[in-house]
């Protein structure tokens, strides 16, 4: 995220669970990387493009997530440039999700 311009700071914590619950995070899109921007939750390897349209559009949602960890997601490239197709699901109120973007 740094290198497409973001700030961040990383806070590693033992566990994620009690910030995912707070902040309406279903168990099911759980994943190793939980961040916070601009009153959205982003779990898992989100890419910087999805994280500029969700800013961009402000839609009424709790954010967005990337369940497991696909190769080729930020943070998941490979060497020999392997990529799998993987969704950025919009994560709503209520625990619901729909396909924000597609990727691969």
């Amino acid at each position: 995220m740094r290198a497409a311009g973001f700030q961040a700071r990383v806070n590693e914590l033992p566990s994620l669970r009690s910030i995912r619950s707070t902040q309406g995070v279903p168990e099911a899109l759980a994943s190793c990387h939980t961040a916070m921007i601009g009153g959205y939750v982003l779990e898992g390897h989100v890419p910087a493009e999805d994280v500029r349209k969700l800013l961009a559009e402000r839609p009424e949602a709790v954010g967005l997530a990337v369940p497991a960890m696909p190769l080729g997601s930020p943070g998941m490239e490979t060497p020999d440039g392997q990529r799998e197709p993987y969704e950025t699901l919009l994560i709503l109120k209520g625990g619901g999700t729909r396909v924000f973007a597609r990727h691969g």
